[in-house]
């Protein structure tokens, strides 16, 4: 097959940025809006008849505003300087205020149904299929301020939370990192400094990297301040208790679950310490420095395995089909219809991503394929978050609204098909230290470096209550949140790593670190579950995908997996699957050492 390196965008809406179509849809998404707004106001909690219709017209809108962000996302990420999708973008933007006033509306009057009342809907269509969302918003209403209150909030984060999170971006957009009078943007030099096979090249980068992010480290203190300050004081008008509390609530996830998948976590640090030192003395050091983390490991004569966009697709169908037939021919079906932008040119958006189109019921991927199988591995990730979208279309949409740290499930189990499959083709012993080490990549950022992530975020939120931090407290912060999380394994550390971090500037979700852990983890469980029910794995694990936004995290493990996540015993077993790889391949680096 010869399939296009770039994305069909035509089929959604037909003319780019100037797309008729789409300013039809945006103006249709106004006129829903006011409908929304007269239907929610004149809602009887006493009498709640119309909540069906109003949830259906809620759901349009939702899936309105999904399908135009996701085009209009897609048209800046091909071309970072697309000025009419920016425009676009705003007018989008400008509608959430809009909806946000009557949803919370809405919110308010399902907590103030009589439970009675309540109770019996739920045993009715629609509402019976919607259930236990149907409680989490009820339960969301019940913790809201008054209508006007929440308005005046919604209203203030926009130059206020919101702003802040964007002005950590208009600062990024600013650094320039000058390596041998070549000036690299931020995301240049992270994909130089992480990537780049010469060690001088690396430290060079790095110390620049350093510096430069450490010369503005006041306008990223001032910004994370007032972020986290936004969060704590809006939790503390809502009444929650905790700075956590959020973050669970979103994840559906239990404290003693996120408690014992770390402390598990924390116990088995000595293999990956030990993996970490080996790598370092590989490449000649004796201990590892931060920015050799991802350097790659080419041993002997190797030359990394090339792989063309046709072979890479040919190989992740091959060994999809080897665990499901359904996934195989989803992704034969994204190939066959560009659903996919591959191509390696100048003006796209760094990074990759899957976004969802609801109204259409697509998915669109995004990333620049270079042919590695690093490249390969992350188009398999990609095409599994798009199949978990796709096994879900015909559910209601809050039943497809899962969260986070399951929303790397499909994707990472993908991904864990491909690494593996290319480990077992790997002839000699110099490929296969090459793709173990590619593979405990992954491992070494969910378990040690989002650990530390997660380790800087809970003392920050700790701090935070109590008073505005310095840069010097941050810096100091993150450099002994990863002595730690690293168990001492590090020469070096990153101390300006919680400036250079976009995900501490994320206003959307709370503690967006350890969700990846999480699903990392939970897939790591799947895959072995994969593993042991052969051919009858498919349908179980569509299942799971289907339910993966209907119940509690620990209630989905329990019914698919038959785990209970509150107990070390499924974290140990993801992990042993980690070690067996260390053991693999300080058994295969001895004779080069």
């Amino acid at each position: 097959m010869n399939y296009s390196l770039t994305w069909d965008l035509e089929t959604i809406f037909p003319g780019g940025a100037a797309s008729e179509k789409l300013q039809e849809r945006l103006t249709a998404l106004k006129n829903e809006i006011a409908d929304f707004v007269a239907q929610t106001a004149a809602l009887d909690p006493e009498k709640p008849e119309t909540l069906g219709a109003v949830l259906q017209l809620k759901e349009k809108i939702d899936q309105g505003i999904s399908q135009c962000a996701s085009f209009i996302g897609a048209l800046t990420a091909q071309n970072v300087k697309d000025e009419q999708a920016k425009g676009l973008y705003g007018r989008l933007m400008s509608f959430i205020p809009l909806v946000s006033a009557p949803n919370t509306e809405l919110y308010k009057k399902i907590s103030d149904i009589p439970e009675t009342t309540f109770q019996e809907l739920l045993t009715k269509e629609p509402y019976q299929t919607i259930a236990f969302r149907l409680t989490e918003v009820r339960k969301e209403g019940q913790r809201q301020l008054s209508e006007a209150e929440e308005k005046i909030i919604s209203h203030l984060a926009i130059d206020g939370f919101n702003g802040w999170s964007e002005h950590y971006d208009t600062i990024v957009a600013s650094i320039v990192i000058d390596v041998n009078g070549e000036k690299l943007s931020a995301g240049q030099a992270f994909n130089r400094m992480m990537g780049d096979p010469n060690p001088t090249v690396r430290k060079n980068i790095f110390d620049q990297w350093e510096k430069v992010w450490g010369e503005k480290a006041e306008l990223f203190a001032d910004t994370l301040n007032h972020l986290d300050g936004f969060r704590l004081t809006n939790y503390q008008l809502h009444n929650r208790k905790h700075y956590l509390d959020e973050a669970l609530e979103y994840n559906r996830l239990q404290p003693a679950t996120l408690k014992v998948m770390w402390e598990t976590i924390q116990k088995n640090k000595q293999p990956f310490v030990d993996y970490l030192t080996r790598k370092a003395q590989l490449l000649g050091k004796e201990k590892m420095e931060w920015q050799d983390q991802d350097a790659p490991i080419i041993l002997g004569s190797l030359q990394e395995k090339k792989y063309s966009f046709d072979e890479g697709a040919a190989f992740i169908l091959q060994n999809f089909r080897k665990f499901s037939p359904k996934m195989a021919d989803f992704a034969q079906m994204a190939f066959e219809k560009s659903w996919i932008e591959a191509e390696d040119r100048p003006g796209k958006r760094p990074g990759g991503y899957c976004t969802s189109l609801p109204e259409s019921q697509e998915s669109r991927i995004f990333m620049t394929y270079g042919g590695s199988i690093n490249e390969v591995a992350t188009l398999a990730h990609e095409l599994g978050h798009a199949f978990h979208a796709s096994v879900m279309w015909d559910l209601p949409n809050l039943n497809q609204d899962y969260a986070m740290n399951v929303a790397e499930t499909a994707s990472t189990f993908a991904e864990l098909i491909v690494a593996d499959a290319a480990l077992k083709e790997a002839k000699t012993a110099e490929e296969k230290i090459n793709l173990i080490d590619t593979k405990m990549q992954n491992a070494i950022a969910m378990f040690m470096n989002i650990h530390a992530r997660f380790i800087f975020e809970n003392n920050l939120y700790q701090m935070r209550q109590e008073k505005v931090l310095s840069p010097t407290e941050l810096t100091d912060m993150m450099a002994a949140a990863q002595v730690e999380a690293y168990a001492g394994a590090l020469a070096t550390t990153h101390p300006h790593f919680w400036a250079s971090k976009l995900h501490f500037y994320i206003d959307d979700v709370p503690f967006y670190n350890f969700p990846y852990t999480f699903g990392y983890l939970f897939s790591m469980g799947i895959y072995a579950f994969a593993n042991q029910k052969g051919t009858s794995f498919e349908d179980d694990y569509i299942a799971l995908l289907r339910d993966t936004a209907a119940m509690t995290t620990e209630e989905l493990a329990k019914k698919h997996l038959g785990v209970d996540l509150t107990q070390p015993d499924f974290w140990q077993a993801g992990i042993n699957q980690v070690k067996k790889d260390i053991a693999d391949f300080l058994v295969l680096t001895q004779d080069f050492l």
